[in-house]
């Protein structure tokens, strides 16, 4: 295939102060959960991103001395010649595919408290932690911030020395720069506070500084807000944004824009769809000549060439898109659309770096794995035999591992007992604001429409003498799971309800499949997650009227993670349902609901018609238990493996990882004892895979 000449303009080459970008497309900088302590996996990941086609590959932010040290958050460092060392491992792989490494400097202030390296973090006044912790900063004095620019230069030049070709001032995301900005929190009284000039006053200092420092060979960047503070969405509220820009417009080579609310820049598909900053990005091409990189989680390339034609953005900046899929810019420019992961905005990816572990997609399960496993997201290691696979169940563990072992070359037969494809993913993705998810099916069926060796069988269901008639080499049961209608306590699962009480108990699975309460409904919420508000959006929209029900201190508390728990709850607020934090389900009689409080024990009574359990999963296990059975008589004439929910039930995330692994690791030598290779010193020898070490 080649490329529809609609895309042309995506693959011109634009000049960044002293470099050159291949293209339009722009991986910014963002968290990883590996940062300073997990470098090989970094350098990896990054680079596949340079290999499938990003111009531009940034780090995530670099905290540029230890009194801005973000654990338990891994953040990027550059604090000595060893950061120095590690960060090379990345520039290497990113150069080696033509691309522009970027690193983006960083000093928290007021959202660090330095809980490593117990150092004082400074901001511009004796500020609270912005996230919590029971710590204040020190006011800065003029020798301090003299001392920070110093920091700042001496990172700059550690970023040139470690190969970066782009490097940032990064001054928004209410870290300290970005507080210097704000007219609220800037009450200082010298020359760095007060008067608009006088707040612009730093960053100008750094952009100028940083260009001295190390512009001969590095374009500088600045990573700049466009709006002054949170409004509705899509109605910016400049304040004095305009004025600032135009003060600066012209000093750095690139910037970076996005916005005050976190939640629409960073925003799930749920509640935010593509390309939301416009609105916020329509004045900034009309005030500066320089180019200019934005995000939108940009998943359309007729989207992508819109906003540049249309003086919106210069660069598709990404980094959700970028991990969904590597290689969406070659594929664009190769003219397989149809081959692109799109992201589904679901935020698993956000949830690694808030949980401070690697990161991992539910679209790309090779996604932090590059390294350590050796999974690139395009290639697959060729078959080892001629022998066939039977996958039973075609959800998305099913879905990809038929797609990922039709890529090694494997005849594989598909056994669906219903007539859709998709499993949990085509049920949920009809639930309320979860559309998105359904491109996790789509993509796999439109891979495995384009394998001869691959055979999908719908509504077929499968019991033992079917397996064995089949008589393949090696079979992956993928039978997924259902809702419980217990919960459990912590110890055992109990149940709630008993006699006819317990006809009127329903699950997800049941409001799926349309079987809908009748009445006043309680959704209680065990699992923390997106699936209790969605189907208290969703009996709403039936009429109901809803109770909603955890036991947990905050609403979806686990959602967090993903950036949308305050969205969700302020959602079901304006759908009128009740919420009710910190109260267990004690029993339901089919008339009344018994709200147990975690903290004093004592009991509310709710009435109520229906409660809705949102708990825990059972494994639909059984032909595989069934299967084991048969073994234990008599060596079955296959392997025989239990893949996604049906082995452990979890986030869809967990069963497309779960079913890639299992094809990957089919007929291939796997030490159970260690399974991967794990990224950190090794005290006194040399790393393998023939990486050099990060410290020395």
């Amino acid at each position: 295939m080649s490329r529809d000449p609609r895309y042309d303009i995506l693959f011109e080459p634009v000049r960044i102060g002293p470099v050159t970008a291949r293209n339009r497309f722009y991986q910014v900088p963002h968290c990883t959960g590996m940062g300073w302590q997990r470098p090989r996996m970094l350098a990896a990941m990054r680079g596949t991103k340079a290999e499938g086609g990003w111009a531009v590959v940034c780090t995530e932010y670099n905290s540029i001395h230890p009194s801005s040290d973000d654990l338990p958050h891994p953040s990027a460092a550059l604090w000595d010649d060893s950061d120095v060392r590690a960060h090379s491992l990345m520039t290497d792989a990113v150069h080696a595919h033509g691309s522009l490494a970027g690193a983006e400097l960083w000093y928290g202030g007021a959202r660090t408290a330095n809980l490593m390296t117990r150092l004082t973090s400074m901001d511009l006044d004796s500020f609270p932690n912005l996230v919590g912790h029971p710590y204040q900063t020190r006011a800065m004095d003029k020798a301090d911030i003299r001392t920070f620019r110093r920091w700042h230069r001496r990172a700059a030049l550690r970023a040139k020395e470690a190969g970066f070709d782009i490097v940032y001032v990064y001054a928004t995301h209410g870290y300290v720069i970005s507080n210097f900005l704000n007219p609220r929190m800037n009450t200082r009284g010298d020359e760095y506070g007060g008067s608009l000039e006088n707040r612009v006053r730093l960053v100008r200092e750094l952009i100028e500084e940083t260009k001295e420092a190390v512009g001969d060979r590095c374009a500088v960047a600045v990573r700049f807000s466009a709006d002054e503070k949170i409004g509705a969405d899509g109605e910016p509220i400049l304040g004095e944004r305009r004025e600032m820009f135009e003060m600066l417009a012209d000093l750095p080579d690139l910037w970076d824009i996005n916005i005050a609310d976190y939640s629409v820049e960073m925003g799930v598909s749920r509640f935010i769809k593509e390309a939301p900053l416009e609105p916020y990005m329509a004045w900034v091409k009309s005030v500066t000549d320089k180019p200019v990189v934005t995000v939108g989680r940009f998943t359309s390339p007729d989207t992508m060439v819109s906003q540049i034609r249309r003086g919106i953005t210069d660069f598709i900046g990404a980094a959700r898109p970028s991990i969904a899929d590597p290689f969406l810019p070659k594929k664009i420019e190769e003219g397989r659309l149809g081959a692109i992961r799109e992201c589904i905005g679901c935020n698993i990816c956000y949830a690694g770096d808030s949980l401070s572990v690697p990161i991992r997609c539910t679209q790309n399960p090779t996604m932090g794995e590059e390294w350590r496993r050796g999974w690139h997201p395009e290639v697959m290691p060729e078959k080892t035999s001629d022998t066939s696979v039977l996958i039973v169940g075609a959800g998305p563990a099913g879905l990809e591992a038929a797609r990922a072992l039709g890529a090694r070359g494997y005849s594989v037969m598909v056994a669906e007992a219903t007539r859709e494809l998709g499993g949990r993913v085509t049920r949920e993705a009809a639930l309320p604001g979860i559309s998105e998810y359904i491109r996790v099916r789509d993509y796999r069926i439109q891979q495995l429409a384009e394998m001869t060796n691959v055979e999908i069988f719908r509504e077929s269901r499968m019991g033992v003498e079917d397996v064995l008639a089949v008589a393949p080499g090696h079979v992956a049961i993928a039978t997924g799971a259902r809702w419980r209608t217990d919960l459990f306590d912590g110890e055992v699962f109990r149940a709630v309800a008993s006699g006819d009480a317990a006809a009127k108990l329903f699950t997800p699975d049941d409001i799926m499949d349309g079987r809908l309460p009748e009445g006043p409904t309680l959704v209680f919420d065990g699992d923390g997650y997106y699936m209790a508000g969605v189907i208290a959006e969703r009996l709403c929209a039936d009429g109901r009227e809803v109770i909603y029900v955890t036991p947990e201190d905050s609403v979806s508390r686990w959602a967090g993670n993903t950036s949308e728990r305050w969205r969700v709850r302020n959602h079901l607020l304006r759908l009128g349902v009740r919420m009710e934090t910190a109260r267990s389900l004690a029993r339901f009689d089919g008339a009344n609901a018994v709200l147990t409080c975690m903290y004093d024990g004592e009991d509310t009574t709710h009435a109520v018609e229906n409660v809705v359990m949102v708990t825990a999963r059972r494994p639909n296990d059984t032909l595989y238990r069934d299967l084991k059975a048969r073994g234990e008589s008599g060596a079955l004439p296959f392997t025989l493996t239990r893949i996604g929910d049906c082995d452990a039930p979890a986030i869809i995330a967990a069963a497309v990882y779960a079913g890639h692994r299992y094809a990957q690791e089919l007929e291939r030598e796997v030490d159970i004892d260690v399974p991967l290779r794990h990224d950190r010193v090794d005290v006194g020898r040399d790393a393998p895979g023939g990486l050099r070490p990060a410290a020395e």
